[in-house]
């Protein structure tokens, strides 16, 4: 906890090049747009802002369009009534057996990747404890997240204190030094160095549900401190920094105290209390480390993410400058196929075991719908013209990237095939499924991007990647880098 900064050596980057695909795809889009316009007028001339205005209102079905689409949501418009009556069906075959109870609600906060977890973990030790419905306290976590991710950012902002302000690396630092979003290595690294407690001990606060305000105050803090830091780092009183930096902690944590409240400390006692399904009292005298090592039954280091990028070959990869315990463990990648992905996914569910996804949620899905489904919405229909980036992309065109976390917690198989899944979701008890998704498996193909599993589960060829810690380094700004 709180270690300090040291020089190290920028790591080499694995480039990612464009491919063959990438001439096809040009090709083809400029095969669509037709014959070259021989008009010598500007390209945005009145003359020809008048032919396409005409054009565009000769046919009859985009008269009935702009009237449609100037009064209505686009979505609304686009929407295929038969797909999503065909594609959001709220059966599966496969389902986890102590999934749901509670729906959590993460409010107004992007603390999603905190309620995966530890929706995965309530599963556990309600199977464990015999509870009929869990929570773990999110805002926990939450609030060691913001500590650690606080002297994280510090320590990058002393080893680069020789760079220019401007330059892309520090700027890239200042933009956002600490945020609610994290990864599943995360959620290992504070588990393991500050354990659980059940939501009950430490509840949420104002600004745990509600979290922009607090991070304006502590983003803007760590600016100014980083400036401070970067003088003192260059001076003659460069020793100094250290001690400053501690100083700097110390007013960090008071502010997350007086807006999150005072946690328990990892080796502090606690006492949880509960009542099991079957109506008999507990009570347990224990401490926040002894609720993850003893209580839980889970153990999350065993676990790791299986990701799919399309950009890069099949191996084990990290992201440059992304982590939030200085000397904990490293985000960790294996790069692999999507089939993977759904096969060990498969595997897990089949045995009972949720499973924490990252995915780019706000793509061809809607909410008082319960449905992801690329089927679902049809913009050539709507404008005559579609979009045709693939995922691969996607990711190189900054058009899609991981901004979500959610469990998965069934599937429905045709054959040995999957069909639709089953997903909960931290957004509360919302929409056509109360808190669930439909997500179709051909938006699994498109949008997911991560699955968290483990040897058990996996591939030896996939599990052997992992183990090697045989590093391609992506570069900080990469989309892989991105947040749930």
């Amino acid at each position: 906890m709180g270690s300090q900064a040291s020089k190290i050596v920028e790591p080499k980057y694995t480039p990612v090049r464009s491919t063959n695909d990438d001439d096809e795809l040009l090709l083809k889009l400029q095969a669509r747009l037709g014959q070259q316009d021989e008009s010598k007028d500007a390209p945005l001339s009145l003359s020809n802002l008048s032919k396409w205005e005409a054009n565009l209102l000769a046919d009859p079905k985009n008269r009935l369009a702009l009237n449609c689409f100037t009064s209505h949501d686009i979505t609304e418009i686009v929407a295929q009534t038969a797909a999503i009556n065909l594609d959001n069906v709220d059966l599966f075959n496969v389902n986890v057996k102590f999934e749901g109870a509670p729906i959590t609600n993460q409010k107004s906060s992007g603390r999603c990747w905190l309620f995966a977890s530890t929706n995965v973990f309530k599963e556990f030790i309600k199977a464990k404890h015999q509870l009929e419905s869990f929570e773990f306290s999110q805002n926990y976590l939450f609030f060691y997240d913001k500590l650690e991710k606080s002297n994280w950012f510090l320590n990058r902002i002393i080893e680069s204190a020789d760079e220019e302000i401007d330059s892309r690396l520090v700027q890239y630092l200042m933009q956002t030094p600490e945020n609610d979003g994290g990864q599943w290595d995360m959620v290992v690294n504070l588990v393991k160095t500050y354990g659980l407690v059940p939501k009950s001990v430490y509840p949420d606060s104002a600004s745990s549900i509600n979290s922009s305000g607090l991070n304006y105050l502590v983003n803007n803090k760590l600016r100014e401190f980083a400036l401070v830091l970067r003088k003192l780092s260059t001076s003659e009183k460069s020793e100094d920094v250290e001690g400053v930096k501690t100083s700097m902690l110390n007013e960090i944590f008071n502010i997350l105290a007086l807006t999150l409240g005072l946690p328990p400390k990892p080796d502090d006692e606690i006492t949880w209390e509960y009542k099991d399904k079957f109506g008999n009292f507990h009570s347990v005298k224990t401490t926040p480390l002894g609720v993850y090592s003893d209580l839980l039954g889970f153990d999350a280091a065993k676990y790791f993410s299986l990701i799919h990028d399309p950009r890069n070959t099949e191996g084990l990869y990290t992201v440059d400058k992304l982590g939030n315990i200085e000397g904990g463990k490293p985000i960790e990648y294996v790069n692999t196929s999507i089939d993977n992905l759904k096969q060990a996914a498969i595997a897990m569910l089949q045995a009972n075991h949720p499973v924490f996804f990252g995915c780019d949620v706000g793509k061809f899905g809607k909410t008082d719908l319960g449905l992801l489904d690329v089927d679902s919405w049809d913009y050539q229909l709507g404008f005559g013209t579609d979009m045709h980036l693939n995922k691969k992309q996607r990711l190189m065109t900054g058009s899609s990237q991981m901004t979500h976390a959610m469990v998965l917690v069934g599937v429905h198989l045709v054959d040995g095939k999957p069909v639709r899944w089953k997903v909960e979701n931290s957004w509360g008890e919302y929409g056509a499924h109360k808190g669930y998704y439909v997500m179709s498996d051909k938006w699994f193909d498109e949008y997911v991007f991560q699955i968290v599993t483990s040897e058990r589960f996996a591939t030896t060829k996939l599990t052997d990647i992992w183990k090697s810690k045989d590093y391609k380094v992506l570069p900080y700004y990469d989309p892989m880098g991105a947040l749930a």
